[in-house]
């Protein structure tokens, strides 16, 4: 009976921490998608800090619901358990859809490509920023962040730079000139070799 209960603990306490994790991932995207790319300085981030004493007055409005009526932590520490519970059982599928992604890697890089383009509309680039939230906005790469975006961009030889200006601000990012043309071009010294080999 102990090892049971100690299961279901870990597990409990497994799931709280990828639930943790997402609900905190989730309210930092909400807050980053209402930095404006079209203005710079503070202005550029007033909707951020909107955005974030709305949490925080919610928070507070929370904490004062429970004050003022105790009995619904019973209610709240159920939904969380239940939710907890359901978190910890999604890790093991997460493997294989890693695997499936980097086998059809030729399908992601054009994927890829596309969504930066349309991301872009008719601007010169994008931020990865920007790319974050709106991944993050569409339920995917949830808890990840602009280096873990990077990295995968590498890996499907994307070509980024971190110098990429968007309305006057440059932080790393892709520019339009790198996706309209091929990021692997062959080696002219490759090809006279392979010429010559034939």
């Amino acid at each position: 009976m102990t090892r049971r209960l100690t299961t279901a603990a870990n597990r409990l306490a497994a799931g709280s921490t990828v639930l943790g994790r997402r609900l905190a991932a989730r309210a930092a995207a909400w807050v980053r998608r209402a930095r404006r790319d079209d203005l710079t300085g503070w202005r550029a981030a007033l909707g951020c800090w909107a955005r974030l004493a709305l949490l925080l007055l919610g928070l507070y409005l929370l904490w004062r619901l429970v004050r003022a009526f105790p009995n619904l932590l019973w209610l709240f520490t159920g939904a969380w358990l239940i939710s907890a519970w359901r978190a910890a059982k999604t890790p093991p599928t997460e493997p294989p859809q890693a695997c499936d992604e980097e086998a059809s890697a030729g399908a992601d890089v054009d994927a890829l490509r596309t969504l930066l383009l349309d991301l872009m509309g008719k601007g010169a680039g994008v931020h990865l920023r920007t790319v974050l939230a709106h991944l993050q906005e569409h339920g995917q790469w949830e808890g990840r962040t602009v280096t873990d975006l990077r990295l995968r961009l590498q890996r499907l030889g994307v070509p980024h730079d971190p110098k990429v200006k968007v309305a006057g601000v440059p932080t790393w990012g892709v520019r339009r000139r790198n996706l309209e043309t091929p990021s692997q071009t062959p080696d002219p010294e490759t090809s006279t070799t392979s010429s010559t080999a034939a």
